[in-house]
């Protein structure tokens, strides 16, 4: 009974795991982060849903000002795109252990295919100067039919991804 409680535990961890937000960063270590001051957005890969395209525009804003950086479409720094795609992914889940209803036995084995959708988001910034990418944040998590999780997702994997960013960083040691 013990080995049939831990492997029910075993297979919802696996579960959580495979479904868990992933978000890498890259920046160029040689990027001047610290002249950075002002930004504007270029067309990239918008969300399917408009609504959503908004909310991450909204939220970029607000991370890149939490950067010091200030919107400025004449004279920009850095060229800001964002890019947003889905897939629908399918995976095989196992119902069963082989074991009868009280530990022993013959088994109640089986397995059924679970569809769900993958988003994927990535923040891209260009030096305006010089037109080279000089910071990449990339974030995949399973999406939600509900439009609050999804944003909910999206502003942790902008926090994950912002955490990242060589700015502040640059900045503070400078000095």
């Amino acid at each position: 009974m013990k080995n049939t409680i831990a492997a029910v535990v075993a297979v919802l961890m696996t579960t959580a795991i495979v479904h868990a937000q992933k978000v890498n960063t890259d920046s160029d270590p040689a990027a001047p982060f610290a002249t950075y001051k002002t930004y504007a957005w270029t067309a990239g890969t918008p969300a399917p849903n408009a609504l959503n395209e908004q909310r991450l525009h909204a939220a970029v804003d607000a991370k890149l000002a939490g950067e010091g950086l200030a919107m400025n479409t004449t004279a920009p720094d850095v060229i800001v795109a964002t890019h947003v795609t889905t897939k629908e992914k399918q995976e095989l889940i196992a119902n069963g252990f082989g074991y009868g209803p009280w530990g022993f036995g013959g088994g109640f084995g089986g397995a059924t295919v679970e569809t769900f959708v993958e988003g994927t988001m990535i923040v891209d910034l260009y030096d305006a100067k010089t037109k080279k990418m000089v910071w990449r944040g990339v974030a995949t998590a399973t999406a939600s039919d509900k439009p609050t999780k999804n944003t909910d997702k999206m502003n942790k994997a902008l926090d994950k991804m912002f955490e990242k960013y060589p700015g502040a960083a640059v900045a503070t040691t400078g000095n």
